[in-house]
């Protein structure tokens, strides 16, 4: 049984929403304030957009791991 790409996209959707969440309740916790807990997950999601993006070309650039 294999994964098809909707459901691979579906589940990389719904982990980043957890993982936004989870940002935004550790950032109200420790600041106590929602709006600035907000203003942390959006800077928050636009970072790692960015920095997965990088990530993911440093990979390109290697065969590591890779079967043939």
């Amino acid at each position: 049984m294999s994964a098809t790409k909707k459901r691979s996209g579906m589940k990389a959707i719904t982990w980043r929403l957890i993982a936004t969440l989870d940002t935004f309740v550790i950032a109200w916790f420790i600041t106590g304030d929602s709006i600035v807990a907000a203003s942390i997950i959006t800077v928050e999601v636009l970072t790692k957009f960015v920095f997965y993006y990088f990530h993911e070309r440093a990979w390109q650039t290697t065969n590591w791991g890779l079967e043939e």
